[in-house]
């Protein structure tokens, strides 16, 4: 496809796409004609066939694809109601997935919306990233404290690890050992560095509380910290399961370390990519 075309249609696309609380979304009667259908009942079979390919992706149609109705002017002055439908740009996507690719119009829509919505999806994992990296750095944090509160109370360096240790038995049913191994991390490696993030702020949280009841009682030995640690994660714990969470069974995730470059070395590419104010 020439380019002078690709241009041509990319504008096309792009002016009749409409934005309503950062959702994008473009009105069928816009996309049948951008994709070159002369016939609106023709172009309700394609839409009928991309609603199907939604629901079997596990999307809720209704998410999609909303039916309005729209007035649109007439000769002499007059109005009609016409039926239409609003479609997200994964709606548009699947549309034109169910198109005819031998049509020009067609070829170019799939690829467009397949790029667009694939942004979207780095998009999405990049936030999800972040948000594990932010939760791990958090988590490092909340054990610090910790760490420091159980040696001004215990003056014994060792405390922090036998009560931690005691923490993760109570959170998982499982010592720290035994989830490295069922986990395949690296010996020398914090198990929380290969958690999920549900995992890694359920643990902080219960840190926090720690830290906030050892402050309040006034708890001073190891005995008694250890006890109100495992109580919290313990509770924690409770709370997951009921939501139908079992941090033991899920899967480790991407080293946060190697997590942790990516995401610099992108923030290094992003910043030498040259900025335009058109």
């Amino acid at each position: 496809m020439k380019t002078e075309i690709v241009k041509s249609l990319t504008g096309s696309f792009e002016n009749h796409a409409h934005i309503i609380e950062d959702v994008e979304y473009w009105f069928a009667r816009d996309l049948q004609i951008l994709l070159g259908y002369t016939e609106w009942r023709n172009f309700l079979n394609t839409v009928a066939k991309a609603k199907i390919s939604c629901e079997t992706s596990g999307h809720a149609v209704s998410n999609h694809f909303v039916d309005v109705n729209k007035t649109i002017n007439m000769p002499k002055g007059a109005t009609k109601d016409i039926d239409d439908i609003i479609l997200t740009r994964f709606a548009c996507y699947l549309v034109a997935q169910n198109g005819d690719p031998r049509k020009e119009e067609i070829a170019f829509a799939q690829n467009y919306f397949a790029v667009q919505t694939r942004k979207f999806e780095l998009i999405e994992k990049r936030i999800n990233d972040w948000e594990r990296l932010m939760a791990r750095q958090k988590l490092s944090l909340s054990e610090k404290e910790l760490s420091q509160l159980i040696y001004e109370r215990t003056n014994n360096e060792k405390s922090f690890a036998i009560i931690r240790s005691r923490g993760d038995k109570a959170f998982f049913g499982f010592t720290t050992q035994q989830m490295k191994d069922k986990l395949n991390i690296p010996e020398n490696r914090p198990l929380a560095d290969f958690l999920p993030t549900i995992s890694i702020k359920a643990k902080d949280f219960a840190n926090e509380i720690t830290v906030f009841n050892s402050k309040d009682r006034n708890l001073k030995t190891e005995s008694n910290i250890s006890d109100e640690h495992v109580k919290n994660n313990n509770e924690v714990r409770s709370l997951l399961l009921r939501r139908g969470i079992k941090p033991e069974e899920l899967p480790p995730e991407e080293d946060i370390k190697k997590l942790e470059r990516r995401l610099n070395t992108e923030n290094k590419i992003i910043a030498k990519k040259p900025k335009s104010i058109n």
